[in-house]
């Protein structure tokens, strides 16, 4: 298991069908976990690929299409039934915490935690979420209703202690904490000792891009320039783009366009239209542009 990691949970558009579910990916980066979308029956998804769903702090709804959030009220009321305690932020369209808030309503329901909701916005590229793991920020999808891609940004990972090494000077375990940040220390007897000499450099700065439901726009490109691994839409084959612009939605080929514009280092396909048992042509088209190309099979991991 690597530090930073990305479950797929579900991966079809619009409905349940061929054993896909809508869209939901679970992320893990060091000791923070994130949902990414909540389509319906993504606390099943979650309990059948064993992840540590009860952990989750935060969760990132894109847009407001029931495909990506009619799973919400469900795995809310869950925390609720299981007592949970921690603060829970949801980072969506403003409407939805109106939407949220009628429900519980109506159900006379009263959660045991604290369900904190901050607004989206889709005019530029936003910074929402600021933590010592990573950096979360929001950046507008062009779809039919207000959208929003997500890009995660790791930051570096501490320098770390090389034992073997640093057992051959006289250094203060005081001085451990200065040397992992990076600095320079002196030993006992006052000499300096370099910290090249005694770390080893961390994991660098590492990205995750999300884009959801959008119709093909460069646009998007310097929103995810250089980004480790991208996921981006890909509804339809190019043979069906004249349906593709007519919804608002990606062809694979398309989405393999935009990743070669942006120099990304991996492309996930996902958002699968229903008219589509076989998934495998997506993935043909999309190599013709950019051969680092998966499919985003549900259970699936991609480390970043």
């Amino acid at each position: 298991m690597t530090d930073f990691q990305i479950t797929i949970l579900g991966s079809n558009s619009a409905i349940f069908n061929h054993g896909r579910h809508p869209s939901a990916q679970f992320v893990q980066i060091q000791n923070q976990h994130f949902l990414i979308d909540c389509g319906e029956g993504t606390q099943e998804r979650m309990h059948e690929n064993k992840v540590k769903w009860f952990k989750i702090d935060y969760i990132f709804i894109s847009h407001l299409h029931g495909d990506h959030y009619f799973g919400l009220i469900g795995l809310l009321t869950t925390f609720n039934l299981l007592k949970r305690k921690n603060k829970l932020t949801i980072f969506a369209p403003k409407e939805l915490k109106k939407i949220i808030q009628q429900q519980l309503k109506v159900s006379n329901t009263t959660l045991n935690f604290d369900l904190k909701f901050i607004a989206t916005q889709t005019d530029d590229k936003y910074c929402i979420l600021d933590i010592p793991e990573c950096t979360v920020y929001s950046f507008p999808l062009n779809h039919r209703i207000p959208t929003t891609g997500f890009l995660i940004t790791s930051k570096t990972i501490q320098r770390k202690l090389d034992l073997e090494k640093i057992q051959q000077f006289q250094i203060d375990k005081t001085q451990y904490k200065f040397l992992i940040d990076g600095e320079d220390v002196l030993d006992v007897n006052g000499k300096k000792i370099k910290n090249s000499w005694v770390t080893q450099k961390g994991k660098p700065t590492r990205s995750y891009a999300y884009c959801s439901d959008t119709v093909y726009d460069v646009q998007i490109v310097q929103y995810i320039k250089n980004a480790n691994l991208l996921y981006h839409e890909a509804t339809f084959l190019h043979q069906d783009k004249v349906r593709a612009k007519e919804t608002m939605h990606t062809t694979a080929l398309q989405a393999a366009q935009i990743a070669k514009k942006a120099k990304v280092q991996k492309l996930i396909l996902g958002h699968f239209s229903s008219r589509y048992y076989h998934l495998s042509e997506l993935e043909e088209e999309a190599k013709t542009v950019f051969e680092n190309t998966a499919l985003a099979i549900e259970g699936n991991i991609f480390s970043v």
